[in-house]
């Protein structure tokens, strides 16, 4: 067996992770604030504006989970606006709008190889394997954790968007900044633990994000979620003092905002994320 098929029975078979558990209960990701929901419905309405403001337009969302992400849009769009959760094994519509995809390639199963072979098993990896490894991480002398399997699923998650945008975030490196150690781990109970196959723990590995984005072929844009958060008009700054004798309550609550925004934007942490961007038929 190998690795890849062994981390998609313990995430998604039978007795999987996401099948038994309820993720927001084991780790935080940005998709469960209702401020980064504030901002995706910012870049929403940019790629309807972008469309020409559809009669209909589709926001598909890949690995919505609990649909927390979603359930924070919904007050926050037009009632045109048609939200589309997709789990695992299920079929991605063709649609025209936005393709969500938050922290979703991280947990798409993947290969780990040394010296060419593959580390569960031994074999030699295959010719298309090897390809990926000379282009995207040609380091000799680490574990490659080879993302290929991510570029697929991107690829053909994107396929389905007739026209509008993609935006993957995730957490990742790019060539030259690859991790000289194997960056697959499990998360259970709000902690960072080692991963179990068990089903009792997450698995996730960080995703080679410039690979993701040269296959598909499209425009695409490739920032940290800090600079995009701010391009969206979350910036954190801390409320006047004046407001705290205006408004108490109000100033209570900017200063929450604030902190919030903090922890999304936090370089060593959520902000570090990765946003790609890319574009279908249409410029933002």
């Amino acid at each position: 067996m190998r690795f890849s098929q062994a981390m998609e029975q313990a995430l998604y078979g039978p007795e999987g992770f996401f099948v038994r558990s309820h993720p927001a209960a084991h780790f935080r990701t940005s998709a469960q604030s209702p401020l980064f929901a504030r901002a995706i419905a910012r870049l929403i309405d940019l790629a309807d504006v972008a469309l020409g403001r559809p009669q209909q337009l589709d926001v598909v969302d890949v690995g919505a989970g609990e649909g927390m992400l979603l359930s924070h849009l919904r007050p926050l769009l037009p009632d045109r606006i048609n939200l589309l959760p997709i789990e695992i094994g299920s079929e991605i519509p063709s649609f025209t709008g936005v393709l969500l995809a938050t922290e979703w390639l991280d947990n798409v199963p993947l290969d780990l190889a040394e010296d060419g072979r593959y580390l569960w098993d031994g074999e030699p990896v295959s010719k298309e394997d090897a390809d990926w490894m000379t282009r995207w991480w040609p380091s000799a002398s680490s574990t490659v954790e080879i993302g290929r399997s991510r570029d697929l699923a991107w690829t053909a998650a994107v396929g389905k968007l007739r026209a509008g945008v993609a935006l993957a975030v995730d957490y990742g490196h790019l060539s030259g900044t690859r991790p000289s150690t194997p960056t697959v781990t499990g998360f259970r109970d709000g902690r960072e633990v080692s991963p179990s196959f068990d089903g009792s723990t997450d698995i996730t590995a960080h995703v080679a994000m410039d690979a993701v984005a040269a296959a598909t072929g499209l425009p695409s844009k490739l920032i940290s979620q800090r600079e995009a958060l701010h391009w969206l008009g979350l910036s954190g700054s801390r409320p006047a003092l004046d407001l705290a004798h205006r408004d108490p309550a109000g100033y209570v609550r900017a200063l929450a905002e604030a902190s919030e925004v903090a922890s999304l934007t936090d370089p060593d942490g959520l902000g570090s994320h990765f946003w790609l961007i890319q574009t279908v038929g249409c410029a933002l």
